[in-house]
């Protein structure tokens, strides 16, 4: 029998990281702990969907503490606030006791300095590579501007891909970039996202396509970029960088002991993870680095574009979807309105005005909204303060005071009950055909249920509001906001949305 959800929500909080000399290799672990394991890695993907910021974040850190050869982490965006400062600290260390550690970043959103980069690169087990530079890292304000006007479809080709593999043995794909917002460590700002944890023939198509990325031409060596910030830099600032890191992850303000507290009572649950996890055939999909030849402007759709698109046209009775983001491309609503002409019942998580972290793309959703509704398809639009708040976070009770506000970022799909993804693909015109995207797609009616489960609840009347053509919940925010987001509709965006 499987265990109950609510008993293993908590499970990855009790992954806490462990001290060095207490990891065990992955390998070895599965060994141990999953008989036949090995046989099913070798024919199957296990998959766990990780629903909880911290769950996803312990998840990712207890595998990184007992990784034994190899991590490599692909991310749009890694930030230096807290999470992004404690993720940092916790690959350091696995380079400090031998495994190479490989981080390949976009450069778009990336807010650490030059120098902090240089100086983490220099150990001699961390490898950085940023994809796409042409705005942020070693960029100039002249040369940034240059390339919005002389390059913009290059300055838009950005990696959206969120990958981390461990050992080549486990892997975790969904929304998640690496910051606090994302990992419900924010006091006032989070996100509902979603993650899926994997095990065996999926982690190998992740670890070809991390491969080709990392040897693309779009990937370049930190240290190339930033040859003049590597001149300066001695070997007493590598130490000193090193020990301010190590210091940072061993203060309790930053990083809460009830955490480590709890590596003590984990290795009881260590058998309940595996018999959570549902063993299928998955497949992993992605896109080729830079998404397409660009011989179609700013259109051209790519691989994950064109898997995500049989899936929907070959719907038979329900369709069920949760996206941040809502800009149908070209011929979507289209597309949708057949689907529910044959029959499909069609039902959209989105954010609301209220909840929403980016007007631009909801302003291209208003001007879609209507004819959604027309066509035939069902919106729910998610609430800034759920009912369900104090379910999302497990320490909401600590950040209580803030209220602070929710919002999605969760990017997942059921088809007719049985098919499912999950990953990092917006439905949006920016997802479809400039944006490299990955994810996993499996016909399995249990994770169905599972993710069903999770979505329905998400759109109950508590935490999203149904929007019709009659109604809708624009007016819960300020008149300032609605203006912002009138503004922007009058902006030639929506191909880079």
């Amino acid at each position: 029998m499987r265990p109950h959800r609510n008993r293993l929500a908590t499970l990855f909080f009790l992954l806490a990281i462990c001290t060095s000399s207490a990891a065990q290799p992955i390998g070895e672990w599965l060994d141990r702990n999953c008989v036949n394991c090995a046989d099913l890695m070798s024919k199957k993907t296990g998959v766990y969907i990780l629903e909880k910021g911290e769950e996803a974040l312990i998840g990712r850190a207890w595998l990184a503490e007992n990784a034994a050869n190899s991590i490599d982490v692909q991310y749009f965006i890694w930030s230096t606030d807290n999470i992004g400062t404690l993720a940092a600290e916790n690959l350091l260390r696995a380079a400090e006791r031998g495994v190479r550690v490989r981080v390949l970043v976009d450069d778009l959103l990336i807010d650490a300095e030059g120098k902090t980069l240089i100086l983490l690169s220099a150990h001699p087990n961390v490898h950085i590579r940023i994809y796409n530079p042409n705005l942020s890292v070693g960029v100039g304000l002249w040369e940034r501007i240059s390339n919005a006007f002389t390059e913009f479809r290059s300055i838009n080709q950005r990696m959206h891909d969120k990958t981390a593999i461990f050992d080549g043995i486990a892997g975790i794909t969904g929304g998640r970039n690496m910051a606090d917002e994302y990992f419900d460590y924010d006091h006032e700002y989070n996100f509902r996202d979603r993650d899926v944890l994997l095990l065996g023939k999926a982690v190998e198509d992740m670890t070809e396509n991390f491969e080709e990325f990392w040897n693309s031409e779009f990937a370049h060596p930190v240290e190339a970029i930033l040859e003049d910030e590597r001149q300066t830099i001695l070997t007493a600032d590598v130490q000193q960088r090193s020990r301010e890191l190590h210091a940072y992850a061993a203060d309790p303000r930053n990083f809460e002991p009830q955490v480590r507290e709890a590596i003590a009572a984990a290795p009881r649950y260590f058998p309940a993870l595996l018999e959570a996890m549902s063993w299928e055939d998955v497949t992993f999909v992605s896109d080729i680095p830079g998404k397409n030849t660009g011989e179609s402007g700013l259109g051209g759709g790519g691989e994950s574009t064109q898997h995500l698109l049989n899936a929907v046209k070959n719907a038979r009775s329900s369709i069920l979807i949760q996206s941040p983001y809502l800009i149908m491309p070209d011929g979507g609503i289209e597309l949708l309105e057949k689907l529910v002409q044959r029959g499909v019942r069609i039902r959209i998580s989105t954010n609301s005005l209220a909840s929403t972290d980016n007007l631009q793309a909801f302003s291209g959703y208003h001007g879609q909204r209507d004819e959604l509704l027309e066509a035939g398809v069902e919106l729910f639009e998610f609430k800034p303060h759920p009912a369900i708040k104090a379910e999302l976070i497990d320490r909401y009770p600590r950040i209580a005071a803030n209220n602070p506000i929710f919002a999605l970022h969760a990017k997942s799909m059921v088809i007719d009950d049985r098919t499912v993804f999950i990953g990092t693909f917006n439905l949006d015109p920016r997802s479809a055909n400039l944006n490299t995207e990955v994810g996993v797609l499996t016909d399995s009616i249990d994770l169905a249920r599972q993710l069903t489960q999770s979505i329905e609840r998400d759109i109950d009347p508590a935490n999203s509001w149904h929007t019709t053509i009659d109604f809708n919940p624009d007016s819960e925010v300020s008149r300032g906001k609605r203006f912002k987001m009138w503004v922007n509709r009058l902006l030639p965006l929506e191909p880079v949305l």
